[in-house]
């Protein structure tokens, strides 16, 4: 037997010494045809296989192969795709200088971080619906707005809500709204964890610090186990420059808008140590009436690789800003007051004042590892963590006054609250049932986050990689509400039952009551250092904490012309809500809720005539419901019906590709169900449900279930050089968005037997909130060296209201035409520095359009308010539309300068 073992282990030995001296090397060194620089992290390939490497801090890489002759793929972000053959003698060859060229349709910035954990289509095989906006575009076009511009021009993304104020705009991709769209920064999920939202505010520095933005409609590329229904939107920010150097910058535009921003990069020493830094100021008084803002942005990056094995960045940036928000109005109010009206603001002693205001400070940072552990085996990880702080304002109490001409009164409920309400001569305090007194509120929403992903990448062999990863994150979310301006009073003063577990409100439970004295400065940088004590807090004082954890897998294979994958994930996350105002001390921590997920992606690729090639795709998803769906109507009452949404995505396309033209087309069909949202309520008298008797205080729930979307399209999108001065680009996304089937309501009693069922068909109803056909046009043209002019043209139809409803209400169709000028001029010692000049102007034509709609009123349809009188809307239109419903008119004619000093 020991005989047999020492044979099978010289066999195993003599094995792997023939492998290793039949291995050969291939060497070689990767430039940048502009600048004539080494590229570093360039991704070399074997053709026809998944093995590969990447360039080195110095271009130079080293690739070992079995084979004798092949071809190797020389691919990078922003530059044109490379092929060359090799024949080794001696075991091993040197390619030599391989000169890269810029590639307009690609990438010019560099990734050099985390490049196993972000997840961009370029370094997939299997071809997916994915449009890329790079650096350069973002600086040029974003302008003042929010960064979600930079995507206006993208296949089956509407940007709608721009007339709220500055970051208040919001996208949605292929009908689905933002939480249904999956976020990344830098490989880490960004989407809201109690609600899967994005506030845009707490990224007003994004357009600065985005190295390239990539949307990955549909499935997308990403390994994890997040909800990317409509699509992964991943955001890859600038890392350490290896090449000493800045800019300074200053902009102008519309509405006394101005910005200045700095950056200054150290460069890569000798030992691997950068840093690069930048800051920035922006301010301005908003398009729309009452909408001022202003913020900061600072991004600070911190790199070292200590040798080709290992290559560290940790980066932290940030965006305090407080912006005055505009909300929906009626149409009516618009046609009476002026498109700009917004009733949120007025003036106290001359002065003005917003009711409504955002602000809240939000720093990201993460610290990320690559590590080769070898040629076939890589690590990838990033540890990230956030502390969100501030929230926003609003009216508290029943005292509001207005204005004639609409807006709020300030001096008159200044007035009201310093008025002798007690007989004795003093303002101390508000009346307990709030109805005579009003202060401005701040809702504040504090939470610190924490995660960590890790991917490992094996090549298995020549054709084969295996990825397998951990997703783990950690959410601890605090919610009150604290008196931002008492408008006269000393003090606010209020009451309200203390429930236990089974109880709303009984007059039987004890009587809690609380008197604040301190109002709270609502700057971002104050917010958040500075937090109310909890005798200060008033409404609602209550907390979650939110665990996640999720393993994700990805196995590809991948030959000459043919590649397929599979993605599999499985996740499970934790809740719990610990209520401190509204109960009693011994029922503030609710029950603990844990719900598993998973989703399963696979697809398949095949290049023909290598210029072509074909893909399909598919995708199931059990997503566990949000937070806020968990529990009932923000109290410790769980939801006892809620269970996992059912998302199956199918898709395919076809891609062409040549020097000259580059094309594809996308057909998709994705089904949303399984929703459901309960709320739940005491009943107020004896009465029947149905024909089943109730009593006063029994809980009813409702339950709305039923509601399924079913989201199929086409999509092309092209990019066409003509000339070496000429760049034309278009897109045309066609959608059918529609919901199927009833949407059933059901009452129920506090054992879960149903009381009434009320069915409402919705089948064939048109999904609203988003145009489901846009087109677009765009040419940039460069007359002379540096000196180009650009414009874009979009057309938007078969937008309907964001209502659920079979017999949706359509807006007016609708063009918008932008257009910008660059210039660079080069200067300093041999050239080496520019100045770049840019300016744009958006909506040229001054185009009148409804951007949205939150209401579906008929025009015969009879209105009625909270206050103010009754009238019939027939007759009362505007370009077809009821007068009488909710919404926003899109901005008219804006502008934008921008001044750039590269060093």
């Amino acid at each position: 037997m020991k005989i047999f073992k020492n044979a099978l282990l010289f066999g195993f030995m003599f094995i792997s010494a023939l492998n290793v001296f039949s291995q050969s090397k291939v060497t070689g060194t990767v430039i940048d045809g502009e600048f004539n620089q080494p590229l570093s992290g360039a991704s070399i390939t074997i053709k026809g296989t998944a093995k590969g490497t990447t360039t080195d801090f110095d271009g130079k890489f080293e690739l070992s192969t079995e084979v004798k002759s092949g071809q190797i793929v020389i691919s990078y972000l922003g530059f044109e795709t490379k092929t060359i053959s090799f024949n080794i003698s001696n075991n091993s060859v040197d390619l030599g200088n391989i000169v890269l060229l810029t590639d307009a349709s690609q990438l010019q910035e560099v990734v050099v971080i985390g490049k196993g954990i972000i997840d961009v289509a370029k370094e997939r095989k299997t071809p997916i619906a994915v449009s890329t906006i790079k650096a350069v575009e973002i600086q040029e076009k974003v302008g003042t707005a929010d960064v979600t511009q930079a995507m206006v021009n993208t296949p089956s993304v509407y940007v709608a809500g721009q007339s709220g104020g500055y970051g208040d705009s919001r996208i949605t991709v292929r009908g689905f709204q933002q939480d249904n769209t999956a976020f990344l920064l830098n490989g880490q999920p960004i989407n809201g964890m109690e609600d899967g939202k994005m506030y845009w505010s707490n990224w007003s520095g994004m357009s600065d610090i985005a190295n390239f933005i990539q949307v990955q409609r549909g499935l997308g590329s990403s390994k994890l186990a997040i909800s990317s229904v409509g699509g992964t939107v991943n955001f890859v920010t600038k890392a350490t420059d290896k090449k000493e150097g800045g800019f300074v910058s200053m902009g102008v535009a519309n509405s006394d808008y101005f910005k200045s921003t700095a950056a200054y990069n150290t460069g890569m020493n000798a030992k691997g140590f950068g840093m690069s830094i930048m800051m920035s100021h922006w301010q301005g008084d908003g398009y729309n009436q009452g909408t001022r803002g202003e913020g900061q942005n600072y991004f600070i990056s911190f790199g070292y690789k200590p040798n080709d094995k290992h290559n560290f960045n940790f980066l932290i940036t940030g965006a305090p800003q407080s912006h005055d928000q505009n909300f929906t109005k009626t149409i009516s109010s618009y046609l009476q007051y002026g498109r700009k009206y917004n009733n949120n603001w007025g003036t106290l002693n001359g002065n003005y004042l917003s009711e409504r205001t955002n602000f809240y400070h939000k720093p990201v940072a993460n610290l990320n590892w690559d590590f080769n552990i070898n040629e076939t085996t890589s690590l990838s990880t990033v540890l990230y963590a956030s502390w969100g702080r501030g929230g926003g304002t609003g009216n508290y109490g029943r005292g509001k006054r207005t204005t004639p001409e609409g807006y709020v009164d300030f001096d008159a409920i200044y007035a009201n609250n310093i008025a002798d309400t007690d007989g004795i001569g003093s303002n101390e305090s508000s009346d307990p049932n709030r109805n005579n007194n009003y202060v401005i509120r701040a809702s504040m929403n504090n939470h610190a986050w924490y995660g960590l992903v890790t991917n490992f990448k094996k090549e298995l062999n020549e054709n084969l990689n295996l990825n397998f990863g951990l997703d783990l994150r950690t959410y601890n979310g605090d919610h009150y509400r604290q008196v931002s301006n008492f408008l006269g009073l000393n003090s606010w003063y209020e009451t309200r039952r203390l429930r236990d577990n089974t109880h709303f409100s009984n007059s039987s439970l004890p009587l809690g009551t609380n008197t604040v004295t301190q109002s709270y400065n609502i700057n971002p940088w104050y917010a958040f250092f500075n937090t109310a004590d909890d005798n200060q807090k008033i409404d609602y004082d209550y907390s979650e904490t939110i665990s996640y954890g999720g393993v994700f897998s990805q196995l590809e294979y991948s030959n000459d012309n043919f590649s397929a994958f599979f993605q599999g994930a499985i996740s499970n996350q934790s809740h719990q809500r610990f209520d401190y105002y509204d109960y009693q001390d011994d029922y503030q921590d609710s029950e603990k809720v844990s719900n598993v997920g998973y989703n399963v992606k696979g697809g398949a690729a095949y290049n023909f005539a290598e210029k072509h090639s074909v893909y399909a795709n598919a995708g199931y998803y059990s997503r566990q419901p949000y937070h806020d769906n968990i529990y009932l109507n923000f109290t410790n009452q769980v939801n006892p019906l809620t269970e996992n949404e059912k998302v199956l995505g199918l898709e395919a396309g076809y891609t062409f590709k040549s020097k000259m033209f580059s094309g594809s087309l996308n057909a998709y069909r994705t089904t949303w169900e399984d929703r459901v949202v309960t709320t739940s309520a005491v009943q107020a008298t004896n009465g029947t449900i149905g024909t089943t008797p109730v009593l006063a205080g029994d809980i009813i729930f409702t339950e709305n279930q039923g509601v399924k979307q079913v989201h199929a399209g086409l999509e092309l999108d092209f990019v066409f050089k003509p000339t070496s001065n000429i760049d034309v680009k278009g897109f045309v996304s066609m959608g059918n968005w529609e919901y199927a089937d009833k949407a059933i309501s059901t009452k129920r009693d506090e054992n879960l037997n149903p009381l009434l069922v009320t069915e409402t068909d919705l089948d064939g109803g048109k999904v609203g909130d988003a145009a489901q056909t846009t087109w677009g046009l765009g040419a940039k043209y460069e007359f002379v060296k540096n000196f180009s002019i650009d414009a874009d043209w979009r057309n938007y139809d078969k937008l309907y209201a964001n209502v659920a409803a079979k017999d949706n209400l359509e807006l007016p169709s609708y063009d918008l035409v932008d257009a910008g000028i660059s210039y660079k001029m080069l200067v300093g010692k041999d050239k080496q520095n520019s100045i770049n000049f840019r300016f744009n102007m958006n909506n040229i034509f001054d185009e009148v359009y409804l951007s949205e709609l939150t209401s579906n009123i008929k025009t015969d349809a009879f209105i009625s308010g909270n206050s103010g009188p009754t009238y019939q809307s027939a007759g009362r239109v505007y370009k077809g539309i009821a007068d009488g419903n909710q919404g926003y008119f899109g901005l008219g004619r804006t502008w934008n300068f921008t001044l750039r000093y590269n060093f």
